[in-house]
């Protein structure tokens, strides 16, 4: 495989093992690994990333391996984005996997395919290879690979360097953009999730959330980047248990989720146009925040009633 790959890992080497067994598969020529350093109050953390990252040497194919280990942790938030950082400044496109993401083989080839089609078109900032509808619109995409998105999920993804030169990494601009009340341009249709999205943004920016993946959606949507998502799911997060950083919950419904092949060459979409319907639906069940959601969602019905109303 020609496309680089960027394999994120931390302390967990069974997970890791099995992701690099997929890799494997795909024998591509370049390989980055990041690596994040222990947790000075997590005893015998460290023990447990050196175990992590002794499974980068049963790498038994023909490819070049550029190491990024820190030595102390950084958080997710900066050890990702710094570790991208430098493989960006290396290289115009990756695919990117971290240790708990189970790819379906067919990922590469799509990730790849889709990086070479869309490669100049600056509308496209994300391609994703997780899918969350759960089967639904099934019988209406079943003509098509893929489809547009304003979700950039992260679950296995790939991007390029004109994309991710857009990481902001601050947030600079948030600010600005929540007093103006821009957002509700952004979620236009669902601003009824408004409150959500003020919330996350904030928690970020405020450095109470430590998440890099929040801060690529914020960048992404702020330069109105476009995401595709396959029609089938093609990523499986095996790492549900205590040691996730934010995936915890065993019986959650994203846990283990299964994959299917997808078929090759893609078959593109008839527009370029985000769908709304979907999307809808990936806000109500992916990203909740519970009574705050429904309270926003209740007063824009009522506010929309009495308008028609009068």
């Amino acid at each position: 495989m020609r496309t680089p790959v960027v394999f994120i890992i931390f302390n967990r080497a069974d997970t890791a093992r099995r992701v690099l067994g997929a890799i494997r598969q795909a024998r591509p020529s370049r390989l980055f690994v990041i690596a994040d350093g222990p947790r000075s109050n997590r005893p015998g953390e460290d023990e447990r990333c050196r175990e992590a990252r002794s499974v980068i040497s049963e790498i038994d194919w023909e490819c070049e391996v550029t190491t990024d280990f820190a030595d102390i942790n950084l958080g997710c938030r900066k050890r990702i984005s710094t570790g991208l950082n430098r493989v960006f400044a290396t290289v115009d496109e990756a695919i990117i996997l971290e240790d708990d993401c189970l790819p379906e083989p067919g990922f590469f080839g799509y990730c790849e395919e889709l990086l070479e089609r869309y490669r100049d078109d600056r509308r496209i900032m994300h391609i994703a290879g997780t899918n969350y509808l759960f089967g639904r619109y099934r019988e209406r995409m079943s003509r098509q690979s893929y489809y547009f998105s304003r979700y950039n999920h992260c679950w296995g993804w790939a991007t390029w360097r004109r994309a991710w030169e857009r990481f902001d990494t601050s947030m600079s601009c948030w600010p600005e953009l929540r007093h103006s009340g821009r957002l509700k341009d952004i979620l236009a249709g669902d601003e009824w999730a408004v409150p959500y999205w003020e919330r996350a943004f904030q928690q970020v920016f405020d450095e109470r959330l430590d998440s890099w993946s929040f801060v690529w959606t914020f960048s992404c949507w702020i330069n109105s980047g476009l995401t595709i998502l396959p029609t089938v799911n093609l990523i499986s997060n095996i790492g549900f248990n205590e040691q996730g950083a934010h995936t915890l919950n065993r019986r959650s419904r994203f846990a283990n989720m299964v994959t299917e092949p997808i078929s090759l060459p893609l078959t593109d979409p008839p527009f370029l146009i985000r769908d709304r319907e979907a999307d809808r639906y990936t806000q109500r069940n992916n990203f909740k925040d519970g009574l705050l959601i429904r309270l926003a969602r209740r007063m824009l019905e009522y506010q929309a009633r009495w308008r028609r109303g009068h």
